[in-house]
């Protein structure tokens, strides 16, 4: 492939070639950008002339053609992204990228899982009539519905939820517990008329049946996502499923292994993307996932520059992911020096991606919805997010008590001690006692649950809003427009700061 001259970014509209055309791209207000990198909170963004009348008339389809409806895509740490992450972002448009620490058989049956689910309708905690109030507690964490389905073959015949387990033996049986007979609704009822009927029976969530047969549980705020979101799907009309590759190892027979289990997105994730090892590596993934039009799309990562994206992209990378430090889980930038702000990063490497009519994703760094409308902005296709959303109900770890009633997950960066350790494990006690001493991560952190936003699709939820809002304010209607017609300021510390909201009085 010729090697294209390098877009130079400066303060004015610039234009970057992608496949036939060019397309416009954001800027900056005159005079405003310095010589300096920048991250998310040294800039914003300045209205615009706008005739988008309403946030729904906002599509944000990610441009990156890898199948995703909302620029959402969940980080592959091991404490986040799992079976009931992968299902429940897919039902809304977004993706989860299952870690590279996985083994191909786990990796296998939870993607043949996330596959049947419904597109719809969550999936149900089941218990029988004689399982314990204890069970059901353990279990009621995992769903953000709130409910245990109680079933007899196939068939629900109750309904538990945690208040009534509060105030009873733990070893007490569900059947003296549960609501009997519960609201059911038929599977095809328009989602606006389960609205109302919820709404009416004051029940924040019921079973869905076919027949007599159990297939999901909706909620009122269910209806109203499905109504509004567009599920990420294969062509087959199945959720859409990812999972990540390292660069050690038989990395083209794993990424075979992987495609044969049904992922639909191979990501070959490494934290330093621009080295021969990882080209190699992406070149072995994609000879196995081929090319053209029946081609599964590559993701490859992390870098920082247009060179390494430039490089990546040569190498096969569908998808650049770019990003060097700006984790809440990685010590990176203070043990090693090593990284760059983000929203630099982004911006360069989106211009050079789209330069050659391909795309990158923001990783890293993301701690508001402002955050992902500036990495759109920037230039990126999708957004990827770790640690805000490890404190959820769907994240891979259980729920814990801080001794004060607040609930937290445990979180760890994928360079960490812990995560080199579980990574580890097949080698020899000396081998990993070396690989030990070489970690750059959190080993253990407390993230904790918010009561009023305690889902992962609560948090989507306001992604989505303030996204979709953002290009509203910009005259976008997509998020390639939002990236063409963008334009951004620098603030000091003390601005960033005034765009705060106060929760007291001052």
């Amino acid at each position: 492939m010729p090697r294209l001259p390098v877009v130079p970014i400066g303060s004015t509209r610039r234009t970057v070639g992608a496949g036939s055309g060019t397309m416009a791209a954001m800027r900056f207000l005159e005079g405003s950008r310095p010589a300096h990198d920048l991250t998310y909170s040294d800039v914003f963004m300045v209205p615009a002339h706008s005739t988008v009348g309403s946030r729904l008339e906002v599509d944000l389809t990610t441009p990156d053609r890898v199948g995703t409806t909302i620029p959402i895509v969940v980080a592959n740490m091991t404490a986040i992204s799992g079976r009931r992450m992968a299902e429940t972002v897919a039902r809304r448009g977004g993706l989860a990228v299952l870690p590279q620490d996985i083994p191909v058989d786990v990796v296998s049956e939870v993607v043949s899982w996330v596959k049947t689910r419904h597109p719809v309708y969550d999936t149900p905690i089941t218990l029988s009539p004689t399982s314990t109030v204890g069970e059901a507690l353990s279990l009621l964490t995992k769903r953000a519905h709130g409910i245990v389905v109680v079933v007899e073959g196939g068939s629900p015949v109750g309904v538990v939820t945690d208040g009534q387990c509060q105030g009873v033996d733990r070893f007490t049986q569900l059947s003296e517990v549960m609501t009997r007979e519960p609201l059911t609704l038929p599977a095809g009822t328009d989602l606006p008329k389960m609205f109302d009927v919820l709404s009416d029976e004051r029940v924040s969530a019921a079973p869905v049946v076919e027949g007599d047969r159990l297939v999901g549980v909706i909620t009122k705020k269910g209806a109203l996502r499905s109504a509004i979101y567009t599920p990420a799907v294969d062509d087959s009309g199945h959720l859409l499923t990812s999972a990540a590759v390292g660069i050690n190892g038989d990395v083209a027979g794993k990424a075979a292994a992987l495609l044969a289990a049904g992922v639909d997105v191979l990501v070959v994730d490494t934290a330093h993307g621009h080295q021969d090892k990882a080209i190699e590596a992406l070149r072995a993934v994609r000879s196995v996932a081929g090319s053209g039009g029946r081609a599964k799309p590559v993701v490859a990562g992390n870098v920082v520059t247009a060179q390494g994206t430039r490089d990546l992209i040569e190498a096969g990378a569908d998808v650049v992911k770019v990003g060097v430090g700006p984790g809440a889980m990685c010590t990176t930038r203070m043990m090693t020096g090593v990284g760059r702000p983000q929203f630099s990063a982004v911006e360069e490497c989106a211009a050079e991606a789209r330069s050659l009519g391909k795309h990158v994703w923001a990783d890293g760094g993301v701690r508001h919805p402002r955050d992902i409308a500036l990495a759109l902005a920037a230039g990126a296709a999708n957004v990827m997010v770790g640690s805000w959303f490890a404190g959820t109900y769907e994240s891979a770890g259980d729920v814990h008590e801080d001794g004060t009633g607040r609930l937290y997950k445990e979180s760890f960066g994928m360079a960490s001690a812990r995560a080199v350790k579980a990574r580890t494990a097949t080698q020899s006690g000396f081998e990993r006692a070396r690989a030990g001493l070489f970690e750059e991560g959190i080993s253990s952190s407390r993230m904790y649950l918010d009561p009023a936003r305690p889902g992962v699709e609560d948090l989507i939820d306001q992604i989505v809003a303030g996204v979709r809002s953002s290009c509203t304010y910009a005259g976008a209607r997509t998020v390639d427009e939002l990236h063409e017609r963008a334009v951004l300021g620098v603030q000091s510390s003390a601005g960033y700061e005034e765009g705060r909201p106060l929760p007291t009085s001052w």
